[in-house]
């Protein structure tokens, strides 16, 4: 496993739509080892494959009660809103209040290639929705009305 650099906006990178992964092999799981360390190092919450230079559909979220790493991941359906304060790892210094559903239920696979359904709601289903957005080329402060600079 290595720590890989986590890069900023303005990168460009940050902005592209990633590519399906079509191969579950050795590299992926290389690559998901790899987010998960950086993401310990960085004290977050989420990571996207792009947040580290791999345009590819790939995201991790590890919150206190859970750990996913979701490959192709797919909302099937959602439910609710929730309101609340959000970062990113690749925005240093920024935050913003977003609108996000409460339950999201979605199929992704794992680093083996096998479909899994998962639903999750909270601060669970925001952190999944965050790091799907990254897939597309959408960071949260697309989706905030106002920014605010953190401590």
């Amino acid at each position: 496993m290595a720590k890989r650099k986590i890069i900023q906006l303005p990168d460009e990178l940050l902005r592209k739509k990633c590519r399906e992964v079509t191969e579950f092999d050795e590299r992926l799981a290389i690559l998901l080892d790899d987010m998960k360390e950086t993401l310990i190092a960085a004290d977050g919450v989420g990571l996207a494959a792009p947040q580290v230079a791999v345009l590819k559909r790939v995201c991790i979220v590890m919150t206190e009660d859970l750990f996913l790493e979701m490959v192709n991941p797919v909302i099937i359906s959602q439910k609710g809103k929730q309101k609340g304060k959000e970062g990113c790892l690749s925005v240093k210094n920024k935050s913003g209040e977003v609108v996000r559903a409460e339950e999201i239920t979605f199929e992704a696979f794992d680093r083996f290639g096998n479909k899994y359904v998962k639903t999750v709601n909270g601060f669970n289903a925001v952190a999944c929705q965050h790091e799907m957005d990254h897939l597309d080329g959408i960071l949260f402060i697309d989706r905030c009305n106002k920014l605010s600079d953190e401590e």
